[in-house]
């Protein structure tokens, strides 16, 4: 009867005790899964290059600590179009949609530099006997950067959607964010269907225009390439040297927080935009 009890007794502290571990296991779950939310959330709410870059003056005073050189090398990870395409993935982009942009911007700059061949072009070309002289063809080269600039920062429009998804973030309002999730989501699928479909109707005038272009001036194709390549290399060149400048403003505001100089945090941040 003794024996009976005391293996009663031992089982039923046994199933106590991995009861115990079980629950305490349980526990140990919801804390690490409650960690690991909470990880998440912080990542998700850090400061992207493009937040930190465009904050208001008051609070880059606060949150912005970073020196020189990290700043500019932030401007060129999210402003420079080949490091942005192919390097650069602390953003809220389609890498697909950023990768077309940039090849979109290639088949721009061909296709600009095409129509500014003209009559006047091409009797300079009969005079040189084909002859690229890049003296000449210099005016044509910065023109068609500065209008594939332009039609490029037009595709960055609709087809990037960082500008949104980060006003969506900061804002702290709970009580709608239902509603502004559903709005956030429509707005992006929105401005995804109108990029891809102006991309697709860009590439078929090119195309068009381009064949066109190629069957007539079949002795200027060199020459058009070349001036393409020079003013894709030059739009990725200057960059280098632009984004250089707004660091030298933008840092010595930020470094005194007691003597403030918000015209030159404003400045550098017009500098910036460019």
């Amino acid at each position: 009867m003794v024996n009976v009890l005391k293996d009663n007794l031992n089982k039923h502290e046994t199933n106590n005790i991995q009861e115990n571990n079980n629950k305490t296991n349980q526990i140990l779950n919801i804390v690490k899964n409650k960690n690991t939310i909470i990880e998440k959330v912080e990542e998700i709410m850090k400061f992207t290059d493009k937040e930190l870059n465009e904050l208001s003056y008051d609070l880059a005073l606060k949150y912005d600590t970073r020196i020189y050189s990290q700043y500019t090398f932030s401007l060129f990870r999210t402003k420079h179009s080949f490091i942005f395409a192919f390097f650069y993935s602390n953003d809220y982009n389609s890498k697909i949609i950023k990768l077309d942009i940039f090849l979109l911007g290639f088949a721009i700059y061909y296709s600009i530099n095409a129509l500014f061949f003209n009559d006047e072009t091409m009797h300079k070309l009969y005079e040189n006997n084909g002859k690229f002289e890049i003296i000449y063809q210099l005016p044509q080269i910065i023109y068609s950067a500065i209008i594939s600039g332009v039609l490029n920062a037009l595709l960055k429009l609709f087809g990037l959607s960082d500008d949104e998804i980060i006003k969506f973030k900061q804002n702290k309002n709970k009580n709608d964010l239902n509603d502004r999730k559903v709005h956030l989501i429509n707005k992006i699928k929105a401005k995804v269907i109108i990029f891809f479909t102006v991309g697709f109707l860009m590439l078929l005038f090119f195309w068009y225009y381009l064949s066109m272009f190629g069957a007539i001036y079949v002795n200027t194709q060199i020459i058009l390439i070349k001036n393409t390549l020079l003013s894709f290399a030059l739009s990725m060149i200057y960059p280098f040297a632009l984004y250089l400048i707004p660091g030298v403003f933008r840092i010595p505001a930020l470094v005194n927080k007691k003597n403030k100089r918000k015209y030159l945090y404003d400045f550098s941040k017009l500098i910036q935009m460019i």
